[in-house]
């Protein structure tokens, strides 16, 4: 038993064949380059698992490194399942479709949580649309304008700086001082969201309340000293002790809202003393904000809860929602069972 930083440094410890290798959260080994991946790979064993609720987040490339751990060239080499299938699939072509489902599904067994955890009571997922408008609203529609301006005048995409623009519209969206620390204007995002945490605080609920920006959540925070809320923040520079220390304390203590970055909390925290999930920024893959949110939604909840996700309507958030939408069905096309082959693929000739 180890973990991936282990396996990093210790890898050449293992020489003897074992029995079984167990990759558990599988989805650290999608990318076949990092060295997660080619660590894991050189074990030794005569069976091999992988367990992941999301093994495949952004493209199919992530399913055929999985693969290859646990049944290495049955898919073929990378660039060969490519043209064969990645490149099919994504474009909805059916007959890929088809050959590649026949040949991953007698060797995936999906359990879905409401089929083994029946215990678990209702989880409701609801997105909260605010609008823009006022000093927030002109500051998008110039940065808006500008990034369009840029990419028309360069004729190219370079990935890093596009990237770059996104995120400051993002930024924006949630709250324009993250990118003009003097900014005194509105922020319609902030202003529902502490509407929201107000209600449920007078509810006499628990709330875990993700972003992306740890920045944001400093904004958060000095929201919620000046109204009285308590809370605790987790970042990703949180040691693992003092992790583990509020975990245990806000499961038990009557502390309101536990702030948490969404790539330091997203997993291997157990927060079942929240029942209310609120999702500041969409990120870009579904399955990180459902990895977020099931730490609260998880064996051992006795209450329904609740998880709001908020958009700020006509912006870059609703592209990121549909986006969202389309890698959720392509994962689902390919391993799942929840919706029709059809249907799906409509989905996917829409976004593409």
């Amino acid at each position: 038993i180890t973990s991936y930083d282990l396996i990093r440094r210790d890898v050449d410890l293992y020489e003897q064949t074992f029995d079984y290798a167990i990759a558990d959260e599988a989805q650290f080994i999608k990318n076949p380059e990092t060295k997660n991946a080619i660590s894991v790979k050189k074990l030794k064993s005569k069976h091999r698992f992988a367990l992941t609720g999301t093994p495949i987040e952004n493209h199919l490339g992530e399913l055929w490194s999985i693969f290859d751990f646990i049944m290495p060239m049955y898919l073929g080499a990378y660039e060969t399942f490519r043209e064969r299938y990645e490149v099919g699939v994504s474009q909805g072509d059916a007959v890929a479709t088809e050959r590649l489902t026949r040949l991953v599904k007698p060797f995936i067994l999906r359990r879905l949580k409401s089929e083994v955890l029946k215990e678990l009571p209702p989880k409701v997922e609801s997105n909260l649309v605010a609008s823009l408008e006022g000093k927030q609203k002109e500051l998008y529609e110039a940065n808006l304008l500008s990034i369009k301006q840029e990419v028309k005048a360069d004729g190219s995409f370079n990935r890093i700086v596009v990237l770059s623009m996104l995120t400051k519209l993002r930024q924006i969206c949630c709250d324009p001082s993250l990118l003009y620390p003097d900014y005194q204007g509105n922020s319609a995002k902030l202003d529902s969201c502490m509407e929201l945490v107000r209600s449920a605080v007078d509810g006499g609920h628990k709330i875990l309340l993700f972003s992306q920006f740890t920045t944001m959540l400093d904004v958060i925070k000095r929201k919620f000293m000046e109204e009285g809320i308590s809370y605790y923040v987790l970042k990703g520079d949180t040691p693992k002790a003092e992790r583990m220390r509020l975990v245990n304390r806000f499961n038990e203590d009557d502390t309101k809202v536990f702030l948490i970055s969404l790539k330091a909390g997203g997993t291997g925290l157990n927060l079942t003393g929240a029942d209310v999930v609120i999702h500041y920024d969409p990120w870009w893959n579904e399955s990180v904000m459902n990895q977020a949110t099931d730490r609260a939604y998880r064996m051992g909840q006795d209450k329904s809860v609740q998880v709001y996700k908020l958009i700020l309507q006509n912006t870059l958030e609703e592209k990121i929602m549909e986006l969202q939408e389309k890698k959720s069905a392509l994962s689902t096309l390919v391993v799942g069972k929840e919706n029709g082959l059809n249907e799906i693929i409509d989905i996917l000739k829409q976004q593409v």
